[in-house]
């Protein structure tokens, strides 16, 4: 038997409810990418979750920063938006934490898959101020 398949795989339907629910968890870059291309970003907000420090030197053009750890218990936001967090990579989970925090205050939220590192590393455009050669480490989460 190969490693690959060395566990049974589930059966399709349960299979489609995992999928579906990972999907409305997650944003694919690539999808937010093409919105912002056609100019619709209705319904929802970019959110940078890292330190103001982090967001000053490189951000999605038109995100918010929302430092997960400065999260206030009340906040001014659109009820009615969906917030997509995003942090520094997969291996940075501030992301998750903003996402959290912001589910926890009633808010609907997605994270966004990569970071700005996956963003980056698609071509996709950043906005960067202060030092824009810095650019954003693909080791250190800047968090």
């Amino acid at each position: 038997m190969t490693n690959a398949l060395r566990f049974p795989t589930a059966d399709p339907a349960t299979a489609a409810t995992f999928f579906a629910a990972e999907l409305a968890f997650e944003a694919d870059p690539d999808d937010v990418h093409r919105d912002m291309q056609a100019g619709d970003t209705r319904g929802y907000v970019l959110v940078e979750t890292r330190a103001p420090e982090a967001f000053a030197q490189a951000r999605i053009p038109g995100a918010i920063n929302l430092p997960y750890r400065d999260l206030p218990e009340q906040l001014d936001l659109d009820p009615d938006l969906v917030y997509i967090c995003y942090c520094e990579s997969f291996q940075c989970n501030a992301a998750t934490k903003g996402a959290l925090a912001l589910a926890q205050r009633g808010y609907r939220v997605k994270r966004l898959a990569g970071g700005i590192t996956a963003w980056r590393e698609a071509g996709y455009p950043v906005e960067e101020g202060g030092h824009a050669a810095a650019g954003v480490s693909k080791v250190a989460c800047h968090c």
